[in-house]
This record gives structure tokens, C-alpha cells and sequence, in this order.
């Protein structure tokens, strides 16, 4: 269903695949930009990027459940990071790494921007995903 790629004529990527390949007629769900919002739309985790990364997962755990998929059958994702230092980058990344989204690996993009939708917000993740045929066929 994923064929994932890792070019060795490139750096080898840490934790994530350079390509993935999705074979066509195979239904994908694009995912909006998860945030780490709690149920009632309160912020989690002001001022802490790790904590935000940690909630940003979860909702778009949810996300995937509730289209029929998972984080094992994430193509592509874009993390994106209030900040411009690589350290608080790298943080939210290894949440990223510690997630079921690296059982892929995904291809994914780290991307420090300058400010997100919501005060406060500090993290957020959108995300392509096969959604597996139920039947298994």
C-alpha cells in the first residue's frame, strides 16, 4: 500500500523516509492542521512546545481514528514550530520521532515559522494518510 524510499545516494534521514509512494486508487485523508487544542478549545500547554507537540499528536490521532486510519499509515506530515532556534525544533521533533508516526517512517518537513492560528500556539501538524480498505482488499 506505502512503499517508503530512502535514497542512499542522500543523507540517511534520522527518522522519517525522502519519499513515499502511494499506489493510485488507494483512498488518502488530508488532514487539517492539527493543534494542540484540548476538547473544550483550550490551549495546552502555554509557553511549552514539547507539551503543545505531545497534545498536537494526540488530536491528530484522533483525527486519523475517525477517517478509518492510523499514525502506522501517515505518508507525509508538516511540522511546524513557533521558533527560529534548531534546539526547540529538535524537541518537538523527538516527540514526533516518539510517536507511532515514525512506525512509517512518514516523509515530513520541521519548519520554524514566525507565529500559528491560535495565542499562545506554538505547534502544529498537518497530515496525509491512506485510509486502509476495511475488507483488507
Amino acid at each position: 500500500m506505502i512503499q517508503r524510499v530512502t535514497v542512499p545516494s542522500l543523507f540517511a534521514p534520522p527518522a522519517y523516509s525522502h519519499a513515499s509512494v502511494v499506489e493510485a486508487g488507494t483512498r488518502l485523508a488530508f488532514l487539517a492542521g492539527s493543534v494542540p487544542l484540548d476538547a473544550d478549545g483550550e490551549l495546552v500547554g502555554e509557553g511549552d512546545p514539547v507539551r503543545q507537540a505531545r497534545q498536537v499528536i494526540a488530536n491528530l490521532e484522533e483525527q486519523l481514528r475517525a477517517v478509518g486510519s492510523g499514525p502506522e499509515h501517515v505518508v507525509t506530515t508538516d511540522v511546524y514550530v513557533v521558533s527560529g532556534e534548531p534546539t526547540v525544533l529538535h524537541s518537538v521533533w523527538d516527540v514526533v520521532e516518539a510517536s507511532g508516526l515514525s512506525a512509517g517512517p512518514h516523509s515530513s518537513t520541521l519548519i520554524g515559522v514566525a507565529c500559528l492560528g491560535y495565542t499562545g500556539q506554538l505547534v502544529e501538524i498537518t497530515a496525509t494518510a491512506v485510509v486502509p480498505d476495511p475488507s483488507g482488499s
